[in-house]
């Protein structure tokens, strides 16, 4: 439920974020800026996270990060000087790439991974990822409304309301957590501990997902409407109609991993999955219709987030309980990173060439990760496949 409430905060945020800046009269550069503080500002936030959590009980954490993103919520709706809320970015939990990217994340792997049976932990992360992207795709659509309630109330109230939702989604998430059964916390026989035995595995994963990350960066909805407008002439309505369904299909996608991992294994599905929709990424920058285009970035969507369900089992699995919370921070922070800094390059890229470089680049290096993980870590075992 948490899960759900924050994936829609941030899936109309994510939209409503450079809408409310414009609207103060910010240009593009200022918009990038706070975009970058933001995700930078999480990457920091759970990195230190990570090198702490083991002495932090889950649920005091979780409190504490829903009341920053109440306080989020309120800054982004009650202040309008620049700078005030470049810092609210950094230190809040504001998320403009429309992922979960946040603190939250791995604090809620760790309790899921402690919760859930070695053979029920991919189907749990299964879900977790549906509810992400499901209602992450109706917070998107849903800042539509900005618009639809023009005519009787200003847009600027309603983007006022909208950051004022968002503070109160971070309450809602404060009461939820505060009913966490305590089984959330580590038992006395495996108290959180900083990474141990398992760090060579935990610093080779968290540089291969720096990679797939970057890559990822390369081609942010944001940068792809750019591109899909220049390339092929149509308006943000379609592209954002194309978006919503690719979004689903990622959802559903979520539910088709289970089966397979447990049949072919965790690694395999990230890699054999992950590798055709990185080939059919490179095949969208040369394709000859918009409809093409469209039909090439539905088929992977249906492959490429299956990924992720399986990497977040995976990396609990392989690791001592104790190092958990402290694997997922290490393991979350590259995504954060990469996402603040490829953009950069990729809307250079797009200013030098309308030709689609940027996906040419992102299928490179996620076809290049996927190799790298099958060939590095296809030994090591899961519990429940050994």
């Amino acid at each position: 439920m948490a899960r759900s409430l924050r994936a829609f905060g941030d899936g109309y945020v994510a939209i409503l974020l450079p809408v409310h800046l414009s609207r103060l009269g910010y240009d593009a550069f200022g918009v990038g800026l706070l975009s970058t503080a933001s995700l930078l500002g999480s990457a920091l936030l759970t990195l230190a996270l990570g090198l702490v959590a083991y002495r932090i009980p889950r649920r005091r954490a979780l409190l504490a990060a829903s009341l920053l993103m109440a306080a989020t919520g309120l800054g982004f709706a009650g202040i309008e000087a620049f700078w005030p809320l470049f810092l609210i970015a950094f230190v809040g939990t504001l998320n403009p790439s429309g992922g979960d990217v946040s603190v939250f994340l791995p604090l809620e792997h760790t309790v899921l991974s402690h919760v859930v049976a070695d053979e029920e932990r991919t189907a749990a992360f299964a879900r977790y990822s549906f509810v992400g992207a499901f209602f992450g795709a109706l917070g998107a659509l849903s800042v539509g409304m900005v618009d639809w309630l023009a005519p009787v109330i200003a847009p600027s109230a309603t983007v006022t309301a909208l950051f004022g939702l968002y503070a109160a989604i971070g309450l809602l998430t404060f009461f939820l957590y505060r009913h966490l059964s305590p089984r959330a916390e580590a038992g006395t026989d495996s108290p959180p501990a900083p990474l141990g035995p398992s760090r060579g595995i935990v610093y080779r994963l968290a540089a291969l997902f720096s990679v797939d990350a970057f890559g990822g960066g390369l081609v942010i909805n944001a940068l792809l409407t750019i591109w899909l407008s220049e390339r092929f002439g149509i308006g943000v309505a379609t592209i954002g109609a194309v978006f919503f369904v690719t979004s689903l299909c990622s959802a559903v996608s979520y539910f088709a991993a289970v089966p397979l991992a447990k049949r072919f294994g965790l690694i395999n599905t990230m890699v054999f999955t992950h590798l055709p929709s990185s080939v059919f990424l490179i095949l969208t920058a040369f394709a000859p219709t918009v409809w093409i285009a469209f039909g090439l970035l539905i088929l992977r969507s249906l492959l490429s987030q299956m990924d992720v369900p399986t990497r977040s089992s995976y990396v609990m699995a392989v690791v001592r309980p104790e190092e958990r919370p402290a694997t997922a921070s290490v393991t979350a922070v590259p995504r954060s990173l990469a996402s603040a800094l490829a953009p950069l390059l990729s809307g250079w890229l797009l200013t030098v060439s309308p030709f689609g470089w940027p996906l040419v680049l992102a299928g490179t290096l996620k076809a290049a990760y996927d190799l790298t993980l099958l060939w590095q870590f296809s030994a090591i075992k899961p519990p429940e496949e050994r």
